[in-house]
Formats: C-alpha cells, structure tokens, sequence
C-alpha cells in the first residue's frame, strides 16, 4: 500500500513537471539605436511553483551569430541578461509590450541604449527558435 502511495505521488510530479507550460517571445529593435538585434525568449513554469524559468538567444541581425543569455528577471518586470562568455549584459525593463534599457559591456565602459519591440510569433516560428535555443546551448553546454 505504501508503495502504491509513493507511486502514485510520484507519478503526479511527474505530470505536473510535463504540464510546465512554456511561453515564445519575440522581440525586435536596435541597441544604441544603429545595431538591429532580434531576441528570442522562452518562459517555462516552474513545475514545483514558485518563479519561472527564463531562457534566451539574441544576435546583431546580419552581423553575429546568436549569442546564449542567462536570465534574471525580478518583481519589478526587470530582466538581466548576460551573454554567454560574459562578453556583455543587457538589463531591461518591461514597458507595454517591449522591453527597453542597456546593453552593457564587461568593463562597464560602454553602455548603449537597447530598445526591443514585442513581434507576433506563430507555433512554427516558436519552435525553430526553440530548436536553434536548444543547439545553441548544447554547443555552449556538452562535455
């Protein structure tokens, strides 16, 4: 009987984990007002509660490759990204449906505005830019 218990509550965690939804945005617009970037974001839920995972790729259109970002976000709609490598930061806040604020380098030297504008992004489109997140990191991440 134990056993079945144990199982059962198990099982549960486990659905509840494959239910996490998870959210494609997508944003357009330029850092320091020259410089067209696109940014991809993904927001996964929690599947113990609490605070959502967020998870990103942003790259200077027809200029880079995409670059990873580790993401923070705090109860102020503020996000803090870093670029894989730490090779610079952007620190955003949420306005209506874009996200302005600055793109950051290491030294702290140089900071440039970065303004980022919410694009509609359809089931197709989410899942290649969740397909190309996920090779990003398995290049940056696998032993």
């Amino acid at each position: 009987m134990t056993r079945t218990i144990l199982l059962l509550i198990t099982l549960s965690g486990l659905f509840a984990v494959m239910q996490a939804q998870t959210q494609s945005f997508l944003y357009t617009g330029t850092v320091d007002g020259k410089m067209q970037v696109t940014l991809y974001l993904q927001e996964e839920e929690n599947g113990c509660g609490g605070d959502p995972f967020y998870s990103g790729i942003y790259r200077y259109n027809k200029v880079s490759n995409w670059l990873q970002l580790s993401i923070s976000k705090n109860n102020k709609n503020q996000y803090a990204m870093v670029e894989d490598g730490f090779t610079g930061l952007m620190i955003v806040r949420k306005e209506g449906t874009g996200l302005k604020g600055l793109w950051i380098s290491p030294d702290g030297k140089k900071q440039l505005p970065v303004i980022l504008n919410n694009q509609a992004i359809n089931a197709k489109q989410a899942e290649s830019y969740r397909e190309t997140l996920e090779k990003i990191n398995y290049e940056n991440h696998d032993c």
